[in-house]
């Protein structure tokens, strides 16, 4: 059993990861560590944990954790990623690992240098209504890809909220943006080439709430909005000479919709629905983890997918700036 530590008691992990390590068949959930010690006790107590620790560098020297997971806010995710890995624990982070591309480097080298996975946690990747969109558009059921067209938003002007504070990595583009863009480049193979951006920031938490967002793919083009001050919605679908396919709840599946995907044939007179039930992305990613961890042969998101993904975001900011297209 891969031995799991969680570094702080944020809600992601509490209400979503912890519950999946837990219910993983591989895994174990060995210690909580927050910087208040009461807290840590209440969440190890809740969850069966034997270990609580009070400073998260008290986790990283335990002989008794195998791995870490870290929901920390975005800003602290490098740091934190880097003292795991040099303390010899194997790193799953939320996403995004890193607010730019460049600093994924540090993190290539403490990974080859101490031996361990580090991995973002892009839980999408490991849901099975995704493979299958990988292996429809490779079979050419949708014939060749042209558009990806793309909603992911909330409502949330909680100004306590790490996702409105700036400081902390906070804003639509690093919280959600990174969705639609890490599963265009999972089901398609392809790198975008250059992007264009219209960003609304807040006026009063500087985050950027609003964005619409232009890339070119060379073969086809992904066209996306995300928002942190708009209705609830997720939507995409990737749309093909021959067909296209709709995901139903994309990126949050049970709490948007049901995880389902339709595919459409190109006179729209004939659909193909492929349903997943009740599945723990979560939990798949999990057991991914672990497995790789321990030296198994198995797909896990890669920091070199991580610096791909992450300067597609660089460039859609620097678009937004400067009101052009930019290079990836």
């Amino acid at each position: 059993m891969f031995r799991w530590g969680v570094l702080s008691t944020a809600k992601i992990g509490v209400t979503l990861v912890i519950p999946a390590i837990c219910n993983a068949v591989n895994s174990v959930l060995a210690g909580i560590s927050s910087r208040d010690l009461a807290k840590a006790r209440a969440v190890a107590d809740r969850f069966g944990a034997p270990h609580a620790f009070g400073s998260y560098e008290e986790m990283l020297a335990s002989n008794d954790i195998d791995g870490v997971y870290i929901p920390l806010p975005t800003s602290q995710h490098v740091e934190w990623s880097l003292k795991a890995a040099e303390a010899g624990k194997h790193v799953l982070c939320e996403k995004p690992i890193s607010l730019h591309a460049s600093e994924i480097a540090a993190l290539q080298r403490a990974r080859d240098t101490n031996g361990v996975l580090i991995s973002e946690a892009f839980m999408v990747t490991y849901h099975p209504q995704w493979l299958k969109v990988r292996e429809l558009i490779a079979q050419g059921a949708i014939g060749q890809l042209r558009q990806v067209q793309a909603a992911f938003t909330y409502f949330n002007k909680d100004a306590s909220n790490m996702r409105n504070q700036l400081s902390l990595g906070g804003g639509a583009l690093p919280d959600i943006g990174v969705y639609p863009t890490v599963v265009t480049r999972f089901v398609t193979g392809k790198e975008p080439v250059r992007a264009m951006a219209t960003i609304e920031r807040d006026p009063d938490f500087g985050t950027d709430r609003y964005a619409s967002v232009r890339a070119d793919f060379e073969d086809f083009e992904l066209t996306f909005y995300v928002a942190t001050q708009l209705a609830a919605r997720q939507s995409i679908a990737f749309h093909g000479d021959k067909g296209y396919i709709e995901v139903l709840a994309p990126f949050n599946t049970g709490k948007y919709d049901h995880a389902k995907i339709t595919l459409h044939d190109a006179s729209h007179g004939t659909s193909t629905e492929y349903n997943f039930g009740n599945v723990d992305h979560y939990c798949l990613e999990v057991e991914a983890f672990a497995r790789a961890a321990q030296g198994e042969d198995v797909e896990v998101f890669t920091l070199e997918n991580s610096v791909l993904n992450q300067k597609l975001i660089d460039a859609v900011y620097r678009a937004g700036e400067s009101g052009n297209w930019e290079a990836v």
